[in-house]
């Protein structure tokens, strides 16, 4: 099992990454939360990681924080979640606000975040409500912002669709979420924010 990558950011486009472990490219799938404090490319980087074996794929996850690690974990615990909602969910809140909306039962807030209905809010809080206090953050890994993507609304926008958006509305929140020298993470965070008001 692979639990921890210590390496150098080869590529960066959400939700892939490739980190060069001593010239081999681990390529891995990250939350919009890792993505948010990735370093530039070439520059060295520390991930958690979650490796996931089916039938007929071999997955790795990557986190920045031990905490995002556990969560996504916990998440699929729940009947009926898999990784990709588990993705989801750490794209679209911290882990507080995660925890936050458990707790405090918010159903209407677990489904503004993309794969996620009623029906799958109410068990992810029935089920998920007396471990969420052991769910708080890992440590934080040192981070620096990357450069300015060329088109950051289109960047966005597919990084909004891969998350679980439809592709007009992927386009609408990036183009809602853009304001002048905003990056693609930025332009990413501001529209997820505003999905879940």
């Amino acid at each position: 099992m692979i639990g921890r990558l210590r390496g150098i950011v080869a590529y960066k486009a959400p939700p892939w990454l490739v980190v060069d472990v001593n010239g081999v490219g681990y390529e891995l799938e990250a939350p919009m939360s890792t993505f948010y404090d990735l370093p530039d490319i070439g520059r060295e980087v520390i991930l958690y990681t979650h490796y996931a074996q089916k039938e007929d794929s071999v997955s790795l996850y990557g986190f920045l924080r031990d905490g995002e690690r556990r969560l996504f974990r916990d998440v699929q615990k729940v009947s009926g979640i898999g990784a990709k909602i588990a993705l989801a969910v750490l794209s679209a809140a911290s882990v507080e606000e995660f925890v936050r909306m458990v707790q405090s039962g918010d159903v209407t807030a677990l489904t503004r975040i993309p794969g996620i209905g009623k029906k799958t809010a109410e068990r992810m809080v029935l089920e998920l409500r007396d471990r969420a206090a052991q769910l708080g953050a890992g440590g934080a890994l040192p981070s620096s912002s990357g450069p300015a993507a060329a088109d950051p609304v289109s960047e966005a926008t597919v990084a909004l669709q891969q998350l679980g958006y439809k592709p007009a509305e992927a386009a609408r929140m990036a183009r809602d979420a853009n304001a002048e020298g905003d990056d693609v993470a930025m332009v990413i965070r501001k529209a997820l924010q505003s999905a879940l008001r």
